[in-house]
């Protein structure tokens, strides 16, 4: 029943496994199988966790800690503890996922379990990366890097390329990040994972569109999209349609970006990003206002403003506050204008500085222990604001935004 399961899960058909895992458990229990009982657990949890509902996913791993433990099992043990940590990972909690990882590594490191001592590094870079901590991430990308080559984890080592990658991306080491992105891609073509050839290919785009060699980033975006078609990524998809309508709407192809924004625009709104939707509304705004139609600009901005507040991204409001403000400025309504140029200059320092953050898809690989080699790669391509940029660049120019993410495998 749990192998059953599992291959349900492994094809996407979640309340089938469910239907299979929780037929297993109570069997589990009556024959007194304390290690069986506590992999279906596991297993029970890393399906709540791929549909989202995180709390009934800790519920089921916290079920599981104990009983690994009573059983001497180790091995399990750091697994669900790691597997713990990347709900709160998932969740926000930054800092209790990293105290779950720190519990999990020195167990595996013991074992040893190598490939889940590189899995675990990877994690902890990744949340090192999401707060900021850039350098501390690449020590611990750094680490995972040569386990995962020891052990023959092609797909690890691939993943860890991007990650490396992105951080280089980040810190504005264009073309370090461009040899990072490009030793993942050969690799993740040999082990055909169609998702982070894609996600690798789109990262690639993003490197050649931040130098301004615009139409290289067009042959990967354009070579990314496809893919992501295929495998039903719909995120990827209208991310990188999005990437492909921001190089348009650079090269002064207003029309061709209006194109693409408008597909990209219903997938986010069916998927939820929700800040995705905000930014390309934003970004279809910011193409109206170029082409002089600024109600219809200041209609887009409108509509992307309650949105970027409900999700909190303080950067992005201001650019949408200094957009709707150009508008008015434009229009010379010159106190409406000033209100909302006002409404930027008064908020705390976050509102003027904040910068966006990479936002990040790991992989899931559900073995009869759940477990999840993370990994980076689909940013967003976004303008970041100078805090001293403030009021005439706010309101004298329109700014952009683009979903800005980093991928992971």
């Amino acid at each position: 029943l749990t192998n059953i399961g599992a291959v349900y899960s492994d094809l996407g058909e979640k309340q089938e496994a469910l239907k299979y895992f929780n037929q297993a458990l109570p069997i589990r229990r009556a024959v007194g199988d304390k290690g069986g009982e506590a992999t279906t657990l596991t297993n029970i949890g890393a399906v709540y966790s791929d549909l989202g509902e995180k709390q009934e996913a800790l519920k089921y791993f916290n079920q599981a800690l104990p009983i690994r433990r009573a059983v001497g099992d180790r091995e399990g043990e750091a697994t669900t503890l790691n597997n713990i940590g990347l709900v709160y990972d998932s969740i926000g909690e930054k800092q209790e996922a990293l105290k779950y990882y720190n519990q999990a590594l020195p167990i595996r490191r013991a074992v040893p379990d190598k490939r889940g001592e590189a899995t675990t590094l990877n994690n902890i870079g990744l949340v090192y990366d999401s707060i900021g901590e850039k350098q501390e991430a690449l020590k611990y990308y750094n680490q995972a890097l040569p386990i995962y080559r020891a052990v023959g984890d092609r797909e690890g080592e691939a993943t860890t390329f991007n990650n490396i990658g992105s951080v280089y991306l980040s810190l504005g080491e264009k073309q370090e990040a461009l040899k990072y992105f490009n030793q993942a891609l050969p690799i993740i073509r040999a082990v055909g994972n169609r998702k982070g050839e894609a996600r690798t290919l789109n990262n690639i785009g993003l490197v050649y569109d931040s130098i301004g060699e615009k139409q290289e980033a067009l042959k990967y975006y354009n070579q990314a999209l496809p893919i992501y078609r295929a495998v039903g990524d719909r995120e990827g998809e209208a991310n990188t349609l999005n990437n492909i309508g921001s190089v348009y709407d650079s090269l002064g192809e207003k029309q061709e970006a209006l194109k693409y924004y408008n597909q990209a625009l219903p997938i986010l709104r069916a998927v939820g990003d929700r800040e995705g939707e905000a930014n390309t509304l934003n970004n279809i705004g910011s193409v109206y206002l170029s082409l002089g139609e600024k109600q219809e600009a200041l209609k887009y901005y409108n509509q992307a403003l309650p949105i970027i507040r409900a999700v909190g991204d303080r950067g992005v409001e201001a650019i949408t506050l200094s957009n709707i403000g150009s508008v008015y400025l434009s229009l010379g309504e010159k106190q409406e204008a000033l209100k909302y140029g006002n409404a930027v200059l008064e908020a705390p320092p976050p509102l003027l500085a904040a910068e966006p953050q990479l936002s990040s898809i790991s992989s899931k690989r559900l073995e009869t222990r759940f477990e999840e080699p993370a990994g980076w790669f689909h940013t967003k391509k976004e303008k970041y604001i100078s805090f001293d940029s403030r009021f005439v660049t706010w309101l004298f120019t329109p700014l952009q935004t683009s979903p800005r993410k980093v991928e992971r495998l």
